[in-house]
């Protein structure tokens, strides 16, 4: 039997553009950090482009583990089996049309080494395609579980996570969450472990049309909906902290393009600094 990898690196497949498919098999394959096996998952079983691409790199280099699905299984299921054919002590995971940088493998497994108390440490995103940008995300575990009562504040493509933790606690995708199996993820884990965010851009995030995010934005902000109400339901006082530093204005009216009034955090502001009166929202 093979030496079991200290990472196990999750990708799940879907008609991938086969440029977009290239591009992320060599990043990975790249990698200064070595010791991995790369699971990718085809759930488009139909598509003999992109398995022709994959097994073509698996001929020379045996790291790469390819399986394919009898019929299309949908993005959750897929990435629950991949779980369950990881070997690795950690998992990265990887999204199908990303870039991952040369040393995010290596970076991780090296905070996940010295800090035992991590179950999930994962890295800054730079978009790029339709949308260039780069998002910022709290560094730490506190500011972290702060900013998750309203979004899904760790990059999911670009997350390593410690698999004894998934498995001592029970936890997988649950599917009823999809299109934000990810925030769902990191909701529940964030009742067992603690997060940490890598200051470095570890992942190259493709923004298009065709992505997930794009194609599935209403349904994905319906389960973020839930998620977060959930949450902030069970730690209020995270959410009491999240009020006092949220960067989101609820209300503005201008005059002539002269700011009068602005709603931010449940005060009104005259002038768009003045503070004149605290509100409650019903």
């Amino acid at each position: 039997m093979s030496k079991m990898p200290r990472v196990s690196v999750l990708t799940p497949i879907y008609n991938t553009n086969p440029v977009h498919l290239r591009e992320m098999i060599e990043s990975i394959l790249n990698q200064t950090f070595t010791d991995f096996e790369f699971l990718i998952l085809n759930d488009s079983p139909d598509n003999k482009e992109i398995e022709k691409i994959v097994l073509e790199y698996a001929k020379h280099d045996k790291r790469i583990k390819y399986a394919k699905n009898d019929k299309n299984m949908g993005i959750t299921r897929s990435r629950n089996k991949l779980l369950k054919m990881a070997r690795g002590e950690y998992l990265a995971i990887f999204d199908h049309d990303d870039i991952s940088m040369p040393t995010r493998l290596e970076q991780e497994v090296n905070y996940l080494d010295k800090n035992p108390y991590i179950g999930v440490v994962s890295g800054m995103l730079e978009h790029f395609g339709t949308q260039t940008y780069n998002w910022p995300y709290p560094e730490n575990d506190t500011d972290i579980r702060i900013m998750l009562c309203n979004n899904c504040y760790i990059a999911h493509t670009a997350a390593m996570i410690r698999k004894s933790v998934l498995i001592d606690n029970g936890i997988e995708y649950e599917e009823f969450y999809t299109p934000a199996e990810d925030y769902r993820l990191w909701i529940r884990l964030a009742e067992c472990t603690h997060f940490y965010n890598i200051q470095d851009v570890l992942v190259r995030y493709r923004w298009s049309d065709d992505n997930t995010t794009t194609k599935q934005l209403q349904k994905m902000e319906n389960a973020r909906h839930a998620i977060y109400l959930e949450y902030r339901d069970k730690h209020p006082a995270l959410y009491e902290e999240f009020k006092k530093i949220s960067p989101y204005t609820r209300y503005r009216l201008s005059l002539f393009g002269i700011p009068l009034l602005k709603v931010k955090n449940n005060k009104v502001y005259l002038f768009g600094f003045l503070p004149i009166i605290k509100i409650k929202w019903k």
